[in-house]
């Protein structure tokens, strides 16, 4: 088992971890709960052995394993998608290629009778067995196994790992890790990259899973179908539940319920004993015996409520400037990359006022239409056209990482700020929870659900009408959850949200426009009435029903196609991977720029990095499109 005894660690002024004991069993699977910055990451660094702490230790059996998947794992760069895997049967191979070695040797030899020979039989069987358990035989099927059910298909397998986003980098590292089986494997929000499928997928790995797993995760379902036991990180201390997230929420209240009515009625007890002391003292014939009182009731061992983190954000969005009653009239809308159609001649009419929610399964083109709406992607075809004095506001569905990790929360608010709002911006951050000396720290040692909390900040300085949100819980924590929520009930301008969330899309919406075979299909009322009129009892069955219930996703089919049109796909990838390249130069000799001592005392270090950062959105775009341009080519045959 781990033991975590006594783990201390401050930052400054603030106590994230106040001498916390934690024992993790070996079969134990955990979810570690708690606001964002509680310091539930942090937990997971010191168990890890990537941070020390001020004090106290963490131990574990020496020969035991311990696989860590955190937010800012990186890939090294040159190998395929299965290569990359396959690392995770390192030993393994070593062992394939001395039993390689051995083959040859006993081949080889003839003194059959010597003691050599005999010990390279003894090491041979050895290897071999050890072989064998490592699962060396079938190494390269449960690879493919594992990858492809995080996603990846089996023409990706081949691929450069370079060639992939971030988020499926992630799913390429949490591959190696579940093909190495460790004793302790210890995942940092692993589903914020994963589509519905996978996220199926590796709940079903993990529940199965043989050594023990601890999860930090704002998903309640999916800690509900994984863990039995709940740890809440909350005010430097941890309160352990031998129950699932559901369940834990029941408990916690129902302690907290306990200790209140304890603490309330141990005080009414108290306030009566002190009023018959007082009254006892007054009298010189009953001082002795109001002395013994006093003694028993200084022994009296105290109810104490723990302290409870209630603090959450402030979030008001700026009132909507009056735009014209049709916001927006897209028509006959295409996006194809190749012979790669994401969206076929759709029609999307939004009204001022109207609250619209996007949903369906991955890859049926949510995104892509909200980036088309913001001037992010351009058209194939068809015409958007938009309606008198529309401003739009927009948060990416990888918004929080979009920062830039080198810049201060202050600075990070300057770099969005108009000139007007600027006196305000030391407020607006105190709202967002980020108060005196926090708005000095760097973006790059914020938590997942602290970035999130500082970019919904950066969207508040500008007044907008058209609020386009893709996938805006991811990172946040339930509290920050329904501050959003809230906040956008009170928005007066027109929404659109991308989301698979149920619970955060239950009555916020008016309209649920449906992502299906390339078409969009508009239902009126909320998340809730849209799932009774299809008759699925959740999120999930939404995003899974799109493969189950109709044709072969276009991807799947082979296209003969003409010589010509093999050109021009061929040439689509060229210009794709060209793009790609320019971009990744031009950032490269930003970075150096920026790496300079005094690169923020020059009159335009601001400028440069506005342009670092559209540099990086324009990466991120050209990438998407060099793999949709590489699909299309492949799937032509």
């Amino acid at each position: 088992m781990i033991t975590a005894a006594n783990i201390y660690i401050q930052y400054g002024e603030r106590i994230l971890l106040d001498r916390v004991n934690l024992v993790v069993g070996e079969r134990d699977k955990l979810g570690l709960v708690g606001r964002n910055g509680a310091g539930k990451s942090t937990l997971l660094k010191v168990i890890a052995g990537h941070i020390r702490p001020d004090e106290g230790n963490v131990s574990r059996p020496s020969e035991s394993s311990l696989g860590f998947l955190h937010q800012e794992m990186q890939l090294p760069k040159g190998k395929t998608v299965l290569d990359e895997a396959l690392t995770a049967f390192d030993e393994a191979k070593r062992l394939e290629a001395r039993i390689a070695e051995l083959n040859q040797e006993l081949h080889e030899r003839t003194d059959y009778e010597s003691d050599a020979y005999a010990k390279l039989l003894v090491e041979m069987a050895d290897a071999s067995d050890r072989f064998e358990l490592l699962g060396g035989v079938s190494m390269q099927a449960e690879a493919e196994k594992v990858l492809k059910g995080l996603g990846f298909k089996q023409k990706d397998l081949n691929r450069l790992t370079d060639e992939f986003s971030g988020g499926w980098q992630m799913r390429v590292e949490l591959a190696k890790m579940l093909l190495q089986k460790p004793n302790y494997l210890l995942l940092d929000e692993p589903t914020n990259h994963l589509d519905i499928e996978s996220i199926i997928w590796l709940e079903n790995f993990l529940k199965d899973y043989p050594g023990a797993v601890i999860i930090i995760s704002h998903d309640k379902q999916f800690l509900d179908n994984i863990t039995n036991r709940t740890v809440e990180v909350e005010l430097g201390k941890l309160y352990d539940y031998k129950a699932a997230y559901s369940k834990y929420v029941a408990l916690r209240a129902e302690r907290r319920e306990k200790m209140s009515a304890a603490y309330e009625n141990q005080q009414r007890v108290i306030s009566q004993k002190e009023r018959t002391i007082n009254r006892f003292m007054a009298k010189a014939t009953k001082t002795k015996m109001a002395q013994s009182m006093q003694k028993q009731l200084d022994k009296i061992e105290r109810v104490e409520i723990p302290d409870e983190d209630t603090a959450t954000m402030n979030l008001r969005f700026p009132p909507a400037p009056r735009s014209g009653l049709v916001v927006l009239d897209a028509k006959r809308v295409s996006k194809q990359y190749g012979n790669l159609h994401v969206l076929d001649h759709v029609d999307l009419k939004i009204d001022r006022g109207d609250r619209v929610a996007f949903v369906g399964q991955n890859g049926q083109g949510k995104t892509t239409l909200a980036k088309i709406i913001v001037h992010e992607l351009s058209l194939s075809g068809g015409e958007l056209n938009f309606g008198h004095n529309v401003s739009i506001g927009y948060y990416a569905q990888n918004q929080a990482e979009k920062l830039q990790s080198s810049a201060t929360l202050l600075e990070t608010m300057e770099q969005s700020s108009p000139p007007e709002m600027r006196t305000r911006l030391r407020a607006i951050l105190g709202a967002f929870l980020f108060s005196g000396e926090d708005v000095d720290k760097k973006v790059t040692v914020l938590s997942g659900g602290e970035r999130a909390r500082l970019a919904l900040a950066c969207l508040l300085l500008k007044p907008f009408n058209l609020l386009v949100l893709d996938e805006p819980t991811n990172h946040l924590d339930m509290l920050s959850k329904d501050v959003l929520k809230q906040a956008l009930m009170d928005y007066d301008g027109t929404l659109i949200v991308v989301s698979h969330d149920r619970e955060f899309l239950s009555g916020l919406t008016n309209r649920t426009i449906e992502f299906r075979d390339r078409q969009l299909h508009d239902h009126i009322g909320d998340v809730n009435a849209f799932l009774e009129k299809r008759q699925l009892d959740d999120m999930r069955s939404v995003e899974l029903s799109s493969k189950n219930g109709s044709a072969a996703s276009p991807t799947a089919a082979k296209v003969v196609i003409s010589f010509e049109e093999r050109k021009r796909l061929t040439r689509n990838v060229s210009n794709a991977e060209k793009k790609v390249e320019k971009l990744e130069e031009e950032l490269k000799n930003l970075e150096t720029e920026m790496a300079a001592p005094t690169f923020f005392e020059q009159p335009n270090s601001q400028q440069r990095l506005q342009i670092y950062q559209q540099k990086k959105e324009e990466l991120e775009t050209a990438m998407m499109e060099w793999e949709t341009a590489q699909e299309a080519l492949e799937d032509a045959g």
